[in-house]
């Protein structure tokens, strides 16, 4: 990888990190980490959300992390392409296997017990979040496709 390429990247991250920094002293508290991930545009699951801040918390200060093992390791991680968005075929293909009779669209009662029970699941906040945005409001129904596509504008 080129140099300002990772200058780029470095900076982004420190960028993103310096958001969660309330106190100007290049930590933030391990319970950021998750959200300065997800606002570099990475889909992280709870475990890959541990596994950073196991190997980026500091040993002098518990429960917060530093930039400078934030930094390289997240640079890392982004490099490998690891935590990146489903693409929307993939996601498409998962909306179909739970629509076996290919009626285009999934119940509120099936997609949410799928979404709370596999997988990892949703809690009901997410949840209360996430179904203004997939219900047909006319239907009561998650017609997939455009959800999907809904979700597109945000990935």
């Amino acid at each position: 990888m080129d140099m300002d390429m990772n200058n780029d990247l470095e900076k982004r991250i420190s960028d993103a990190f310096c958001v969660f920094d309330h106190h100007g002293d290049k930590f933030i508290d391990v319970r950021e980490v998750g959200t300065v991930l997800r606002l570099l545009g990475c889909v992280p699951t709870e475990e890959e959300v541990n596994e950073v801040i196991s190997a980026t918390e500091s040993e002098e200060t518990s429960g917060e992390v530093h930039l400078t093992k934030f930094l390289p390791h997240v640079s890392q991680l982004l490099m490998e392409r690891k935590m990146e968005p489903a693409p929307p075929e993939k996601i498409l293909q998962a909306f179909k296997i739970l629509d076996p009779e290919n009626k285009g669209y999934l119940t509120k009662e099936s997609f949410g017990k799928v979404m709370m029970e596999e997988g990892e699941p949703f809690t009901q906040e997410e949840m209360d979040e996430m179904w203004p945005v997939a219900i047909d409001p006319i239907s009561g129904h998650i017609p997939y496709e455009f959800y999907l596509n809904q979700l597109m504008v945000y990935l």
